[in-house]
């Protein structure tokens, strides 16, 4: 079971829930998808075992066999290469290593070869109950500007016999579908106001075009007004849980730690929040 904790907006909260969740759930296994940024392993604290690094495709052109058609150029989508005189430059900050022209050049004469983008690390941490959760996150290079390469990478992963948490990018661009994509479900941490209400209906459009069930957790629930709630209504959402300002869990966040190992009620909770999205994807 793949399940992905997103949100259309950052400091919602979604690591918060993502890790809190992975370590009270049986057979968990926590996939950190927010490669720019990743911070899952500040709350789980993992001990790393592998290290390796992320690639990505790029094309490389075998001049002596290039007749510079220029088809690989109009090919692209991205306008990572193009045919100056007799010559075929690559922009490989702009390649996407989708293999377009090297599947389209008449002469064979493009090959790919792989860029470092970033790495991934693997590991382990302790759950609640002192099982062992299984973790891994990418980590994006500075300067590179796509971060969906690696996110593939990380996906690659995950253990199908495990309950998955991929813990997403924010907002509703190619990292977050990028992570979406092939889940069983996914649930949306938001918070109510405006700006929470508009970018939940944004991400809620992304899951409904890939056909992803969805539900819905309030963070900072008695803050707000109650325009969520009643959207979900409208909608016929699923609200699975709502968290008020809780001093026990900010005080825990400020401590990089996770609430649920020392909140006995905060730990119900999550439990309680686990069954009810295994029963939303069983439905």
């Amino acid at each position: 079971m793949i399940i992905a904790i997103a949100s259309g907006k950052g400091g919602t909260g979604k690591t918060t829930i993502a890790t809190n969740l992975a370590l009270v759930a049986p057979a968990a296994q926590y996939l950190d998808c927010d490669v720019e940024e990743p911070n899952g392993h500040l709350f789980l604290k993992p001990e790393i075992k592998e290290r390796y690094d992320a690639t990505m495709p790029i094309p490389k052109i075998d001049e002596e066999l290039c007749t510079h058609c220029g088809q690989c150029a109009e090919a692209c989508e991205f306008n990572a290469l193009a045919v100056i005189g007799e010559k075929v430059m690559v922009f490989s900050e702009l390649c996407h290593g989708c293999g377009a022209c090297t599947f389209i050049c008449p002469e064979k004469a493009i090959s790919e070869t792989n860029k470092i983008v970033g790495r991934l690390e693997i590991g382990k941490a302790q759950t609640v109950s002192e099982e062992k959760l299984i973790f891994g996150h990418g980590i994006s290079n500075i300067g590179n500007p796509l971060s969906p390469p690696i996110i593939k990478k990380v996906k690659k992963l995950v253990n199908k016999e495990c309950f998955t948490i991929l813990d997403a990018p924010p907002g509703t661009s190619c990292p977050m579908v990028q992570t979406l994509m092939g889940c069983d479900y996914c649930l949306f941490v938001t918070e109510p106001t405006p700006f929470g209400l508009n970018d939940l209906e944004l991400a809620v459009g992304v899951a409904r075009q890939l056909e992803i069930p969805c539900g819905i957790l309030i963070n900072r629930a008695d803050s707000g007004d109650d325009q969520i709630q009643k959207y979900c209504q409208r909608e016929a959402i699923p609200i699975l849980m709502e968290i008020p300002f809780d001093r026990d869990l900010a005080f825990a966040y400020s401590n990089g730690e996770a609430a649920v190992i020392n909140s006995e009620s905060l730990r119900k909770d999550f439990k309680d929040l686990h069954k009810k999205i295994v029963a939303g994807v069983n439905k």
